[in-house]
């Protein structure tokens, strides 16, 4: 794999994870639309290298949360050390988002070659990336409710969970449909996409584990240390900025933009589809 390709699909990767666009459907379109072929056909490869890149965004979105972590751990801790303590918001801010993992992690772990054979071609991301761009646009514009992240209950937790599951159609985006979720919940936009990242941690965390496990004996070829090593760093800071780039702008703004830029890139590559050129 040329560097340059792997600085590329860090970048989508970094940026994608986070914005409401789908990470997973930006890593399937832009070799496609290039023409790439990296990985000669081979899945195991591939995945691999969608799990190094994950785990730089997982990097970039625990270095930014970093300090509210530190108490959400600690505070989580003692609600299970010390059980006649009262419990506080971070202790059981910390539960709710593990629980809010596992919809997600159960789906994952049983349909995951189904997902992999049947989902993610340039069609149904392309309808994903319209039909979930605007379902967002509408929830967002209908929302008016101003819950913060205070007002995070179980139910909120397994609802927006359960909303997590889609994210594993390439093209709908795990932070699009978690923000929609939350958005549809009563939360204000800037809650909206707190939530959305700091729900990314123990699925992303899970995620990889997972793969990794199944990767342990597959071994990586020999000349992708260095690509994988470059996206893991580009992904890291990319993530971090889009982390931070999307908590500032929608203090003040919609996701409008997101909705039409998912919109644009959805009909280019029906489009394309339709008249053959890719």
């Amino acid at each position: 794999m040329p560097i340059i390709h792997a600085i590329v699909l860090g970048l989508v990767q970094g940026l994608a994870e986070f914005l409401p666009i789908s990470s997973s459907g930006h890593l399937l379109l832009v070799p496609w639309l290039f023409g790439w072929d990296d990985f000669d056909g081979d899945p195991g490869l591939e995945k691999a290298f969608d799990v190094a890149l994950h785990i730089g965004t997982l990097v970039a979105v625990v270095a930014y949360f970093r300090r509210d972590l530190v108490v959400y751990v600690r505070d989580g801790v003692r609600l299970v050390v010390h059980r006649k303590r009262p419990s506080t918001m971070e202790g059981r801010l910390a539960w709710l988002l593990v629980v809010s993992a596992i919809p997600a992690a159960v789906v994952g772990a049983l349909l995951s070659d189904w997902i992999d054979e049947q989902l993610g071609t340039p069609f149904i991301i392309a309808i994903s990336l319209i039909g979930f761009g605007l379902l967002l646009g509408w929830v967002d514009r209908r929302s008016t409710g101003h819950r913060r992240v205070a007002d995070f209950h179980l139910r909120d937790s397994l609802v927006i969970g359960a909303a997590q599951v889609l994210s594993l159609n390439p093209g709908t985006s795990r932070s699009g449909i978690t923000i929609t979720a939350s958005r549809h919940g009563g939360f204000d936009r800037d809650t909206a996409a707190r939530i959305s990242f700091l729900m990314a941690i123990p699925v992303t965390a899970g995620a990889i584990v997972y793969e990794m496990v199944s990767l342990a004996n597959d071994g990586i070829p020999d000349g992708f240390i260095p690509p994988m090593i470059v996206g893991v760093i580009t992904s890291g800071i990319a993530g971090w900025f889009a982390v931070w780039g999307t908590i500032t702008w929608v203090r003040t703004r919609t996701f409008a933009p997101f909705v039409i830029y998912r919109c644009a890139l959805g009909g280019l590559v029906l489009v394309l589809l339709a008249t053959g050129v890719r």
